[in-house]
């Protein structure tokens, strides 16, 4: 993938760390204390919820889309608040159910709740993010004419739905690596749809016409998928996570593209098969290298964000959307 020059990608990482700290910290901050601020005598959740809070969940990237999509469509982004603060929550509540589907004990160097908590302890967590969240949800949709509430709370459901099955369909992809291309991408397509939402909601509270109600949906659909795919690719070079996916969860895309060759699976299954598998990480990875495993990941990640770049500036949208797929493609 082109890279800009060195001080323009340092520059870029900056201003949206910038942007995001200015949109994205208020409702982060906000949602951490309707949390702990629950009254739960439970002195494990407590703990839980708050290095979850505190520590953890650090995502300040979904309300700052939020916003940015309700002011490209010419509304107030300061109405995008009080649903950024019950998605933060919902959010975090998947993100800890995702963790404890995938038996992720560390994530990014990091214990997760899971990891932390052990499993009992994460599922109440998540439980009592997701019902404060839908609480404050309802509060929040309340505020707002109905048939825009309505609108919201579809599309919501809808992402519910849509990530839960993903996370069934990927099921089927442990330990197997004659995984369908297709079949693959269609699942991280459905898994992108959380980020879909957030864009989505932004443009909806922005009273934004059909037009770009949509197309900033399909902007936050595939901006998902593009960091989806990244963090798949990232996730190749870290032997601990490398050897995760392997063994607890889907194998990466690049591992899958390499197994499409006869003789290169043959090699790759050898050394996955090997006791030692978090040392054969490096000669997994040379041989998808020469196998075009990487190559036909980043291609991918190229024509997404050529057809993203296309279509924003086809509906006239802003240029922060376009340095949020920018950085989404630094590595």
């Amino acid at each position: 993938m082109k890279k800009d020059l060195h001080p323009e990608r340092e520059k870029l990482i900056k201003d949206i760390q910038k942007l995001m700290e200015e949109r994205g910290r208020k409702p982060l901050e906000m949602a951490r204390k309707a949390i702990l601020e629950e009254k739960i005598e439970s002195k494990e959740v407590k703990e839980a919820l708050h290095y979850f809070m505190t520590k953890y969940w650090q995502d300040l990237a979904r309300p700052t889309l939020m916003s940015i999509c309700c002011e490209a469509v010419g509304g107030d982004p300061n109405a995008t608040i009080p649903f950024a603060v019950p998605l933060s929550l919902i959010s975090g509540a998947l993100d800890i159910q995702d963790d404890i589907i995938d038996q992720s004990k560390t994530k990014h160097g990091q214990p997760t709740v899971y990891g932390k908590y052990g499993k009992e302890i994460a599922i109440l967590a998540a439980d009592a993010l997701l019902f404060k969240g839908f609480t404050l949800l309802c509060d929040a949709c309340l505020e707002v004419p109905r048939e825009k509430a309505r609108k919201v709370m579809k599309i919501i459901k809808d992402m519910f739905y849509e990530l839960g099955d993903a996370e069934a369909i990927e099921l089927g992809f442990r330990g197997r690596f004659d995984i369908n291309i297709e079949e693959y991408l269609k699942v991280i397509r459905k898994k992108a749809a959380d980020v879909e939402a957030h864009t989505r909601v932004g443009a909806i509270l922005g009273d934004g016409t059909k037009k770009k109600i949509d197309a900033l949906g399909e902007f936050g659909r595939q901006l998902g998928i593009i960091f989806l795919i990244r963090d798949d690719y990232i996730d190749m070079f870290n032997p601990k996570e490398f050897t995760a996916r392997i063994k607890k969860e889907s194998p990466p895309l690049a591992l899958i593209y390499s197994m499409q060759n006869p003789e290169t699976k043959s090699l790759i299954e050898t050394l996955i098969q090997n006791k030692s598998l978090e040392k054969n990480v490096g000669q997994i990875i040379n041989i998808i290298k020469k196998s075009g495993g990487f190559r036909n990941q980043l291609e991918i990640m190229n024509r997404l964000v050529r057809d993203t770049s296309y279509k924003l500036k086809k509906v006239g949208l802003n240029s922060n959307l376009i340095s949020f797929l920018k950085v989404a493609c630094i590595f």
